[in-house]
């Protein structure tokens, strides 16, 4: 009879354990259609070098000293990253919250109570009225059965490190917009110079055309195209000019500053010598931090999915209250005024107005929303990087290209100067090849600063300027 009745309670005691291994909650797995390889990137160019470019820093990338002190600048006083800074902040609490889920809450109280009694009342006649003193403490506990509280924890840490994560974003972001503006203002310091140079030698070449018309080497018509080439070029210079100060009220907005002045260097100046590789396909994951962001997102939507499902079942817990009482204040302090209370028990919801599984409905969808993100980041992650490699390709060899267009053009405005002034070309000749020798050149500028914008793409694609 002993040993049935030990037999018993055994079985009892193991329900609970075979109840949690069924229900406990489950872990994370990343899903298996996330995982990067060199097809995400789709380029026949691909680095087999383990290294990559989003694993150097922007200090050793971009060399030109002004650009990084603007980087500098930027990443000190950016609202942007005081914003990100601050939401970082609040997800420590939100952790912090969530490591107190394991211990018991505990309450104080202190109180005094007067009563007037009804003399018709139960007590009425006896008590007309009733002065009580009490101080007293609570004490709650539940048990994480089914971890929920461990679920809610997890949550809150990846939370956590999405912020953190979604910060990094920011600096990459940040150092890539300051990075790409700062080479714009270059480009148009450069075109600006050539515009004006434009302008220089075509005030010289009306000077010119006026003495051939009066030779009668060229006509009035002549004269007349000759100013609306210059009066074109001047036109250009105010929109480049207008481009440049807007280009520099950006940057100073990136900058976290009041609009300004940008100092800067010149674009014959800049030179990337760091190797462009892409590193080890994987590395995407660890070094994009949206992608990064992406994936807590997801186990913060993975863990609150159990904290849901745990809810289904019953909660364990653990309360005590005690203190003292006494209708005599001068008595509240005696061994006489003590009183303590302990419960324990399960808790199991029956009907709720279907809240529950609401809940974890809602949480299974969000938990599909944020795996559906993540996968789209990563695929995303991969877009970016192929069409940066794509992008300074092409910016490389059409740069060769250009330069070889821009000689020709000017050979070609230098031999139709000369053939004109000998009277053996016709100034039509004159005025588009000096109209292309310019469109040229400016061209030329654009596939420089294509080339570096190209860089800067790759390094933020890669994930860089964070680190």
């Amino acid at each position: 009879m002993k040993s049935s009745r030990i037999l018993k309670y055994l079985c009892l005691a193991t329900v609970p354990l075979l109840l949690v291994s069924c229900f406990a909650a489950k872990e994370y797995v990343r899903p298996q259609e996330t995982v990067v390889t060199a097809d995400y990137f789709r380029t026949d160019n691909l680095s087999k070098d383990s290294s990559s470019l989003a694993t150097i820093s922007w200090k050793e990338l971009f060399t030109d000293p002004v650009l990084q002190a603007y980087i500098e600048e930027g990443l000190t006083n950016n609202i942007d990253i005081r914003i990100a800074i601050q939401q970082i902040l609040i997800s420590e609490a939100y952790v912090k919250q969530g490591k107190s889920g394991y211990y018991p809450t505990l309450s104080g109280t202190a109180q005094y109570s007067h009563l007037e009694l009804s003399n018709n009342s139960q007590f009425g006649a006896q008590f007309n009225k009733l002065d009580i003193y009490q101080l007293s403490g609570g004490l709650s506990w539940e048990a994480d059965i089914w971890g929920k509280i461990r679920s809610n924890k997890r949550a809150f840490q990846a939370s956590y490190l999405q912020t953190v994560a979604a910060h990094k974003a920011v600096k990459s972001r940040l150092v890539a917009n300051i990075a790409s503006t700062y080479y714009q203002l270059l480009a148009l310091d450069e075109q600006i110079r050539i515009t004006q140079e434009t302008i220089t030698n075509r005030e010289k070449g009306l000077e010119t055309t006026l003495a051939l018309k009066d030779a009668g080497n060229v006509t009035e018509v002549g004269v007349k195209q000759t100013e609306a080439q210059l009066y074109s070029a001047q036109g250009l210079l105010i929109d480049l000019r207008n481009n440049a100060r807007l280009l520099e009220n950006n940057l100073s907005i990136l900058l976290g500053s009041d609009s300004r002045a940008i100092l800067r260097g010149s674009l014959q100046n800049q030179t990337i010598t760091t190797p462009l590789t892409t590193g080890v396909p994987a590395q995407l994951l660890a070094n994009r931090p949206d992608v990064m962001s992406a994936e807590y997102r997801l186990i913060n939507a993975f863990e609150l999915t159990n904290v849901a499902r745990s809810n289904f079942y019953p909660s364990l817990t653990l309360s005590g209250n005690g203190g003292l009482q006494s209708l005599d204040f001068d008595k509240l302090f005696s061994s006489s005024s003590l009183f303590a209370t302990v419960i324990g028990g399960l808790t199991q919801p029956i009907f709720n107005g279907r809240s529950i599984r609401t809940q974890y409905e809602v949480s299974q969808a969000q938990q599909e929303q944020a795996k559906l993100a993540f996968k789209f980041s990563v695929l995303n992650a991969g877009k970016e990087v192929s069409d940066a490699l794509y992008s300074y390709n092409a910016a490389t060899e059409k740069i060769t290209i250009k330069e070889k267009e821009f000689n020709a053009y000017d050979l070609a405005t230098g031999y139709s100067e000369e053939l004109l002034d000998n009277g053996l070309a016709n100034y039509l000749e004159v005025l588009r090849a000096r109209e292309n020798a310019l469109n040229s050149s400016l061209d030329l500028v654009n596939s420089k600063n294509n080339q570096l914008q190209a860089v800067v793409d790759l390094y933020e694609a890669l994930g860089g300027g964070w680190q």
